[in-house]
């Protein structure tokens, strides 16, 4: 049994859920999300949340469950708050710069490299060492973080690299003379 798909997915004021041909659509003041219903899964309307449950006893409808609940979840926290990933940049010379549509990222290499900001996810940053990705879709943001860190990942001798905020890097001890 799911402890996390029993509880209901209370939909707050200003936002708006309905289920058309097994697609949950969910508006709000943020934006409009969807998600492709499975069919092991049961989604009931409720005036108080949208319950989630499964459709019968098979062992893949119980896999689901949770994870179907906590997707409903993210679409309604998408639209009423949006999502945020921070990420920290250490080195020498190491600099990001936002310029409209594209992350201008310097790391080290020969050339600047330039990340092009997909539709719906605006990059700020503050200052040369912070980049802060934000969006209503946790999936995409979660996504154009990895791929902005996966350009040089913290190295654990020195630290220098992209982390996320809060990431703890495992250092080690270098050569002995």
């Amino acid at each position: 049994m799911s402890r996390i798909g029993k509880k209901p997915v209370s939909v707050p004021a200003g936002v708006t859920a309905s289920i058309d041909n097994r697609v949950l659509n969910v508006k709000g003041p943020k934006g409009a999300l969807s998600l492709n219903l499975r069919d092991e899964i049961s989604y009931t309307l409720e005036n108080d949340g949208i319950l989630v449950k499964p459709a019968n006893e098979t062992k893949a409808a119980r896999a689901f469950w949770g994870m179907q609940r906590t997707l409903v979840q993210n679409l309604i926290t998408g639209v009423t708050e949006g999502f945020t990933k921070k990420l920290v940049i250490t080195g020498v010379g190491y600099r990001a710069a936002s310029q409209g549509k594209v992350l201008k990222l310097q790391l080290g290499y020969s050339h600047d490299v330039n990340i092009d900001v997909p539709e719906g996810i605006e990059i700020k940053t503050p200052d040369q060492t912070t980049v802060e990705i934000s969006g209503i879709d946790k999936q995409k943001v979660g996504q154009i973080a990895a791929e902005i860190r996966r350009w040089r990942k913290p190295e654990p001798y020195k630290g220098k690299g992209i982390k996320y905020d809060g990431e703890f890097i495992f250092r080690k001890e270098g050569k002995k003379k």
